[in-house]
């Protein structure tokens, strides 16, 4: 099985101990607790760039753990990264992705791959711009807004590209 795209070309290892890093120095910076549980669930987000509903992470959080972690703990968690923009929540998966960014307050725009699940998240001035002039111009002032788009990432379009083709590598 080929790995998505995003996953071919870096170092996960890298990645989770950067996320690492970067979340304990802004959490010391802001002076908020990033508990063992917290930074677990953390890393657990950041192992795979497909996006992690709550009950997901309550799996794997059992099988590191003799018992069980309930789900208003899971959800505890998960609104303390959000509020410290250490994770992004995917509406329309109700999952979660990691910030690259978290010291940098910005707004959600995201590709969805929806063969392989992987989401990436991208950052499009252009886009950015164009929605808050939509707003400007509707005398709508907005807060926050979260951009997903659906689609498949180029590993999967090389994959249906093989398949329409008849091309099989296995």
């Amino acid at each position: 099985m080929n790995k998505p795209i995003a996953c071919q070309y870096h170092n996960h290892d890298h990645c989770i101990d950067e996320a690492l890093r970067s979340a304990r120095t802004l959490c010391q910076q802001k002076q908020v607790r990033l508990t063992q549980l917290r930074e677990k669930v953390l890393e657990l987000i950041w192992q795979s760039h497909k996006p992690l509903g709550a009950y997901a992470l309550m799996e794997m959080l059992a099988v590191d753990s003799t018992r069980r972690v309930a789900p208003p703990t899971v959800y505890r968690a998960l609104d303390f990264l959000l509020e410290q923009h250490l994770i992004h929540r995917i509406n329309s998966l109700n999952a979660f992705i990691g910030c690259p960014d978290p010291h940098h307050l910005h707004q959600n725009q995201f590709l969805i791959c929806k063969s392989c699940g992987i989401a990436t998240e991208c950052i499009n001035e252009a886009l950015q711009s164009s929605i808050e002039q939509t707003g400007t111009a509707a005398g709508f002032a907005i807060e926050q807004h979260s951009v997903e788009i659906i689609g498949l990432c180029p590993n999967c379009q090389h994959q249906e590209n093989q398949q329409e083709h008849g091309i099989n590598h296995e």
